[in-house]
């Protein structure tokens, strides 16, 4: 709807005539399963005579005073505003209303467990979405204290940012009110509400000043027997202690509740002192190590924002990068530093910078500092650059002023703005203060600028193998030229016994299109030498041809994991950008993976193998190469330590590879216990996985998928039904799929993403031909009709990216050339869908040379 948009412009204004003082929110969660009564008198001080408008989406308005008037909700509310004229100096306004549940993850969501039919909520409000809970002046730089009375069933847990306090219980003990102390003055996106029969165990730390802090782990009841609430209070003991220490500021609230919540649309959100996760953190299967160590992040990204974001928040949401950005790369040094996750960072390498690169060279790229002009804009700017580049540039000005210098600067900045809201400029104040720096250039190159550069050795050797000149090339994308300062390693490595190891390094400051580097001059040229050793820059670093070479050999002989990741993605940039051939890719990586150690690189990297093998090789070799990657995968699951993780990500991603009836006659077998491979348990989730494959294959059936179901009766469960039932290679399987996400709107949100994985599966590509008109019919209408989360997920994942194809290049140019006032962030879905149909057959025309 137009009117649930915002415009910074009219943020400013409003915040020019409104300074918000406090909230108090009476929630009755006793109404249904539909609505919620949802009460709010909010207290402001304005410009006297001025207008303005607060901001709610209703089912139902009955009841609106302002300083004691009666307004009439039928005049006065439209399009999720309140419109409120003639404000006094200090005023007080009455909101009395039914308010929805919702099934998308947004506002207050409602979920049934299927296992017990139990009735779970939680709040979800980044970025504009507390409004659907209660009135609110919705916008980062109108802070105030928030006090929340919840009226409940008895028998249900009730969590929100202040200490849960001692219901009382009413006469007929079946419901119960709870009413919440005052909160500090917060932003309200960061407000919260969870509720429901949850389970729970507490625990306690003490902070730096001295209190106590209590510590809560919540998660519902048919899963509790999987929470390792032990271990996730170690890594919170962790966290609380390296940020205290390195922030010298203590943790900023009264306590600290960790709640794993059903269909969650992120990882994580980051409300004050009552932080949400998704449940795919709970592990009722094995997971991967990749898996374990995220959680971890995780954990410590949402902690690190109790500092930076809810003590001290943007101003407005062009800031956004900043709040994630130092989420990203304080839990990354955190989790390196603090916890047994030592390698943090080569993990960070080989997910949030491959993520980076990948986002910085589509046509969606943007400035890390986003130009924010509404709403809309923001909630399509939780991307790659917002994360992943940002946590890349922050990690780079660390190393540029210092480390010790950055943290005793971020200390500064929070005791001088906590409880505030701050711009971008009020941090590098304080980080030139404490540096003695200017980052003025550095701040206009890193931040207000796109792209990405690429990094050239230019090495010559003299007769007697040394070398007699190394510089260091510098380039820029023709639409984004900027040429950047960065501070990086180079790493000279030797051969020796069967190892490549470091025996040279040397750091610097590299500038300009060309670099010399003279102190290298007269050093034994190596048999592989590596730009951004140890991951300073962000950059996309070339090999020259010895160390390519090199590298294609002995690429698992790199004693480093981190400098084997950073080969690892130089092999992936040349492949994407189409300058080696695809073929030669999936030779490298099935030649070298089965050797990789780090969980992370391993996942990312056979996620890119297959992506390779789907998309990029020629179609002429497509299905050869798909088979071949499915027979090497399967060799390297047979091969691996028993029990290990590589065993468990090799035999996924066999499965999930399988493109002939003797690849999913091995799945079925595995799957029903006739081939065992020793260590490998089929557990409730592998199976799943399995299933999926064998759907793919047209190797099981509804009945089948239906048995599953029937055996894991689990909200997982369900997502893993409705990806296979999406998956089966029939044209009835896919209309049904089609149908259910396109032509109804009930499926919950987590099912929505599931069924548009399975219906656009690679062994559905000749399915898929059918299906092209018909997603380009269906952009508009579902934008218009969806709420922006699940209009997102069905206009990005049903995009029939399988097929890879000139026709599908050419429907896509269509559309877009057709419509080019659609809504920007919907254009923006289409243009990045299209960049991947084109670096695809530039990457297949490359292969095919």
């Amino acid at each position: 709807m137009p009117g649930e948009n915002l415009t910074r412009i009219e943020a400013q204004e409003r915040r020019a005539v409104v300074d918000t003082r406090s909230y108090e929110v009476s929630l009755d969660l006793t109404k249904g399963a539909e609505i919620f009564g949802s009460r709010s008198v909010v207290r402001f001080a304005a410009t006297p005579g001025a207008a303005t408008f607060i901001d709610l989406i209703a089912r139902e308005v009955r009841e609106i005073t302002l300083n004691g008037r009666e307004l009439d909700p039928a005049l006065v509310f439209a399009d999720s505003r309140i419109q409120l004229d003639d404000l006094e100096a200090e005023n007080e306004l009455v909101v009395d209303a039914d308010c929805l549940y919702t099934n998308t993850g947004e506002g207050l969501h409602r979920f049934v467990d299927p296992v017990d039919g139990e009735v779970y909520l939680y709040s979800q409000f980044e970025v504009p979405d507390s409004r659907r809970m209660f009135a609110v002046f919705e916008q980062p730089d109108l802070k105030a204290t928030f006090q929340f009375t919840v009226t409940a069933p008895t028998s249900w847990k009730v969590v929100s940012n202040s200490p849960t306090p001692e219901p009382i219980t009413h006469d007929d003990a079946r419901q119960a009110t709870w009413g919440f102390a005052p909160t500090q003055r917060i932003s309200s996106y960061i407000t919260a509400l969870i509720a429901g029969p949850y389970e729970e165990t507490r625990s306690e730390l003490t902070s730096s000043d001295g209190r106590v802090i209590p510590l809560g782990v919540f998660a519902r009841r048919s899963l509790w027997q999987d929470v390792d609430a032990d271990y996730i209070f170690e890594k919170t003991r962790q966290g609380f202690a390296y940020y205290e220490d390195k922030f010298g500021y203590p943790y900023p609230f009264e306590k600290y509740d960790q709640l794993f919540v059903p269909e969650f649309n992120a990882g994580a959100m980051e409300n004050a002192g009552a932080v949400t996760f998704t449940e795919t953190y709970v592990f009722r299967s094995k997971v991967t190590d990749a898996v374990k160590e995220r959680r971890v992040v995780t954990i410590l990204h949402e902690l690190a924002h109790m500092w930076f974001g809810d003590l001290v928040t943007m101003k407005w949401w062009n800031d956004l990068w900043l709040n994630e950005s130092f989420a990203e790369w304080a839990s990354t040094i955190a989790t390196a530093e603090a916890t047994e996750w030592t390698e943090a960072w080569t993990t960070f390498n080989a997910m949030e910078k491959t993520w980076a690169y990948r986002q910085d060279q589509l046509p969606s790229t943007h400035p890390v500092v986003a130009e924010i002009s509404d709403l809309q804009d923001v909630q399509v700017n939780f991307d790659g650059i917002t994360y992943a580049k940002g946590g890349s540039v922050l990690k780079q000005l660390a190393a540029w002023v210092g480390i010790d210098a950055f943290f005793s600067g971020v200390g500064a900045y929070f005791a001088k703005h906590r409880f505030a809201n701050t711009e971008l400029s009020d941090l590098l104040v304080e980080l030139e203060r404490t540096s003695g720096r200017d980052l003025s250039g550095w701040s206009r190159k890193w931040l207000e600028t796109a792209g990405v550069n690429t990094l050239s050795p230019v090495i010559d050797e003299a007769g007697d193998g040394t070398i007699s000149r190394f510089a260091i090339t510098q380039t820029a994308p023709a639409d984004y030229p900027t040429i950047r300062p960065h501070r990086l390693g180079v790493g000279f490595y030797e051969l020796a016994a069967g190892t490549l190891r470091r025996t040279h390094h040397i750091e610097l400051d590299v500038d300009g299109d060309l670099t010399e580097v003279p102190q290298l001059k007269g050093v034994r040229r190596p048999d592989l030498v590596l730009l951004n050793d140890d991951d300073l820059a962000y950059a996309k670093i070339r090999l020259d041809d010895r160390s390519l070479a090199t590298a294609i050999d002995h690429l698992a002989d790199i004693a480093d994991p981190l400098a084997r990741s950073l080969v690892w993605g130089a092999a992936w940039d040349q492949t994407r950008d189409a300058e080696s051939a695809a073929s030669d890719y999936v030779d490298l990586v099935l030649r070298n993976i089965g050797r990789e150690t780090e969980s992370t690189t391993i996942r990312t990297t056979l996620a890119q193998l297959q992506l390779a093998a789907n998309a990029y090789v020629t179609p002429e070799t497509r299905e050869s190469t798909r088979a071949r990657v499915a027979d090497g995968l399967w060799r390297l699951a047979r091969s691996a330590d028993a029990g290990g993780d590589a065993q468990l990500q090799f035999t996924t991603a066999f499965a999930s590879a399988a493109s002939t009836p003797e690849q999913w006659e091995i799945v079925r077998q595995l799957r029903d216990g006739e081939v065992v491979l020793d260590g490998l348990t089929i557990d409730t989730d592998l199976s799943w996985q399995l299933l999926v494959s064998l759907a793919a294959g047209g190797v099981a059936d509804d009945a089948q998928i239906d048995a599953a179901l029937e055996a894991d009766n689990t909200a997982k469960g369900g997502e893993f039904a409705a990806q296979a039932r999406a998956a089966l290679p029939t044209a009835e399987a896919k209309a049904a799929a089609w149908s259910s996400l396109i032509d109804r709107d009930t499926l919950p949100n987590t099912v929505v993403r599931a069924a548009s994985a399975g219906f656009v599966h690679p062994a559905s590509r000749p399915l898929l031909d059918a299906y092209v008109e018909k997603y380009f019919e269906m952009l508009l209408p579902i934008w218009e009709a969806r709420s922006f989360t699940i209009a997102e997920y069905l206009c990005q994942l049903l995009y029939p990216a399988p097929l890879a194809d000139a026709r599908l290049l050419e429907a896509t140019r269509s559309w877009l050339g057709a419509n080019p006032e659609a809504p920007a962030a919907l254009r923006r879905i289409v243009l990045e869908s299209l960049a991947g149909v084109e670096r695809a057959l530039a990457a297949q025309a490359r292969d095919a040379e």
